[in-house]
């Protein structure tokens, strides 16, 4: 996993457009299994930022599109959502279209711009104060490395491995979720 990860900011620090060239199923279902890993280390790494952002009275984490989902629909229709809908669409607005980018000199600038768009645009769950504007940058971090990420596993494996890779990442935080609330 440390191999995977070292590549993993390797490749932030650089993007390219560049596929592995390694099809073997083995190893890419590994090399995708230690990046969903990362993803989840790295989310949950960030959030005492939303605990002490919560704590200081900036932002009230509960005002959430997630808890108004919950609120709103059955689980099975949450997942469907979350799990299935959400990451198809993001993918192919925010994924997609990375590998259109053959010039260096302009993949870079696309891979962060998409990056952080895809990270920005998930401000829209909170419900939109001074405060959370202010704050969007922290509060939308986990999703735009998330974007990172993901855009990682397009360029190398395809689309199809980013879309699956998103909604595995959404499928464990939602089962967490739905776990929590069980307590």
């Amino acid at each position: 996993m440390r191999e995977t990860f070292l590549e993993l900011i390797t490749y932030l620090k650089n993007p390219v457009l560049e596929k592995d060239q390694n099809a073997d199923l083995n190893y890419r279902l590994k090399k995708f299994f230690y990046t969903l890993i990362i993803c989840i280390i790295t989310s949950a790494a960030i959030m005492p930022l939303f605990t002490l952002v919560e704590t200081l009275g900036l932002v009230n984490m509960n005002d959430h599109a997630m808890e108004d989902l919950m609120q709103q629909f059955p689980k099975a229709v949450i997942i469907f959502l979350v799990v299935i809908l959400a990451p198809l669409f993001e993918e192919l607005i925010f994924r997609a279209p990375l590998t259109l980018f053959h010039d260096p000199s302009y993949f870079k600038p696309a891979f962060y711009i998409f990056a952080v768009v895809f990270g920005l645009i998930h401000i829209t769950n909170f419900k939109i104060t001074t405060n959370v504007l202010l704050l969007a940058p922290i509060l939308v971090l986990p999703q735009t490395i998330l974007g990172g990420y993901l855009g990682f596993i397009r360029v190398r494996f395809g689309l199809g491995w980013s879309m699956l890779l998103h909604a595995c990442y959404n499928g464990f935080f939602i089962f967490i979720s739905f776990a929590s609330d069980l307590v």
